[in-house]
């Protein structure tokens, strides 16, 4: 059964160029972002309070509680693996891949890691080095710390949280025919209620936290990408320059989300990957291989030593807010960001197997992203510790021009510096133009290609949201609210683990009788 021929009774459409159109979504989303954005905005410090309140306050109650949440989503992910389930494909016995190994794990990996890593990969080790949680700053001890948790942060954790949402709403879609939407994730739970009241609150809150998330790295990346430009190409620094950062991103992003996932998301996701990976070699000759190869090696023995204890860690024993600051925003920051990055995934993964999915996606990013970082953290590390050079400590307080300074000590730094803020602003790029089209395939009713005005009103609402914030100084708020709303999506991953649970018992086992079906008559009706 067809999307358009099962969903249609279901979804009130209205007509003309939005006939696509979940109008209960579309405008509850595009309402509530003006909302924020007015509040935001206008009443910066009230705003800056209020969320900040909100989000000291879960990181203090229910710190043991994103702790044990994300540990469980790493579990759930293996347990599928190893489980008869894993051999389920996604869609149609005879679907094939729509992508790829090469496309499918490039678009994977830019939405969701790699804006991140090229800010973080230097300066996240550094600020650890010079602030660990346990260890005395700036020693051999204050090293292991560094890539200790620097992996543990961008590891195994952060994929598991997103996989959990795109296997789910991936097998619902093309196995079963549901929306590509957070709402399918309930249907073993409430059924045919996902197209009420229920299903329409699970998508606004997930395109609301998709837009803010989005906006708020495009204003924050504007002002590092300017930060870059002014060291590598003695460009100012001004909120003028950063908004033309913005609506430069945003145009190019707008055309891309604008000829669909095969012609533009696919190729600017391949280009990016092949100019980081250019970067990523020229560093990995230039600097000290060798530490790098023991930094790799030694951070991979430490992280899977201590993950067990690492996952469950809690900060009972001190007073210190490290944990809160570090850990517990990263993983706040993910949640947040699962909808985005799940819902992607979902779409460009019709084909796979089960297995596929979650090997890909735990395996493939996170082995590449222990490289990047062991190249990028240990070069700066053995620049810091074993040399003359001292950047730590503007690293630290200007996590904008981090990689610039460590570029800048390595051979063709002039050359290297302007290169990487070309990665960064593709990087950017291809956030925005998934971002957007994550926004319109929720915003309308869970379809895999909506039509194109409303992908360009997404793109371009990314970039006015961003700028306007930036503007009037209510970015850091937004992204405090972005973060605080992964409470109630840590609910909406319980219940998609819960209802898988389900659907797989079920799917493998009653063999012969179609997935839809089985599914209709045996738990999606209680």
């Amino acid at each position: 059964m067809s999307y358009s021929e099962d969903q249609s009774r279901h979804l009130a459409r209205p007509l003309g160029p939005f006939k696509r159109m979940q109008p209960t979504v579309f405008m509850g989303s595009a309402g509530l972002v003006v909302a924020f954005c007015i509040f935001g905005g206008g009443f910066t410090e009230t705003a800056a309070a209020t969320f900040e309140a909100a989000q000291g306050w879960i990181v203090d109650t229910l710190g043991w509680y994103y702790m044990l949440v994300t540990s469980a989503l790493v579990l759930f992910a293996i347990g599928v693996v190893i489980s008869p389930a894993g051999r389920l494909k996604l869609g149609k016995p005879d679907d094939e891949p729509e992508f790829s190994y090469f496309s499918w794990l490039a678009m994977l990996f830019a939405a969701g890691m790699g804006t991140g890593l090229v800010f973080w990969g230097v300066a996240e080790p550094l600020n650890h080095y010079m602030e660990p949680h346990y260890a005395e700053p700036e020693t051999a001890a204050a090293m292991q710390d560094a890539m200790r948790y620097s992996f543990f942060h961008w590891g195994l954790h952060p994929w598991a949280i997103y996989l959990v949402l795109a296997l789910s709403i991936a097998y619902y879609h093309f196995r079963i025919g549901l929306p590509l939407a957070p709402r399918s994730v309930l249907w073993p739970i409430i059924g045919e209620r996902i197209y009420g009241i229920a299903g329409h609150l699970t998508d606004i809150l997930c395109t609301v936290g998709t837009l803010l998330g989005v906006a708020t790295s495009l204003g924050l990346g504007a002002m590092q990408i300017n930060a870059g430009l002014s060291m590598s190409m003695g460009i100012g620094t001004s909120t003028l320059i950063q908004v033309l950062i913005i609506a430069s991103i945003t145009l190019v992003a707008t055309l891309s989300v604008a000829s669909g996932v095969q012609r533009g998301i696919r190729r600017l996701s391949a280009l990016n990957i092949g100019l980081a990976f250019l970067l990523l070699l020229f560093v990995f000759l230039a600097g000290p291989t060798t530490y790098i190869l023991d930094t790799l090696v030694g951070g991979l023995g430490v992280y899977f030593q201590t993950l067990i204890e690492t996952s469950l860690e809690t900060d009972f024993a001190t007073d210190s807010d490290w944990q809160a600051s570090w850990t517990l925003f990263y993983w706040g920051w993910w949640i947040s960001w699962s909808p985005f990055v799940g819902i992607f995934v979902a779409r460009i993964s019709k084909g796979r197997t089960v297995r596929e999915l979650i090997l890909a996606s735990l395996l493939v990013p996170t082995a590449v992203t222990f490289l990047w970082m062991a190249t990028f953290g240990g070069t700066a590390l053995h620049l810091e510790r074993f040399t003359d050079v001292q950047i730590a400590s503007q690293a630290v307080d200007n996590v904008a021009i981090s990689l610039h300074l460590m570029l800048s000590e390595l051979p063709l730094g002039a050359v290297t510096t302007v290169f990487a803020t070309l990665v960064i602003i593709i990087f950017f790029i291809t956030s925005s133009d998934s971002g957007s089209l994550v926004d319109d395939m929720v915003t309308s009713g869970g379809h895999p290609h909506p039509p194109i005005s409303q992908r360009v009103f997404w793109a371009v609402s990314e970039g006015a949201v961003a700028a306007t914030l930036l503007v009037v100084g209510g970015l850091l708020a937004i992204q405090q609210a972005a973060i605080t709303m992964a409470l109630p999506m840590t609910l909406l991953l319980l219940a998609a683990c819960y209802g898988m649970i389900r659907a797989f018992m079920t799917d493998v086992g009653k063999k012969g009788i179609p997935a839809q079906k089985r599914i209709e008559g045996d738990i999606g009706e209680d």
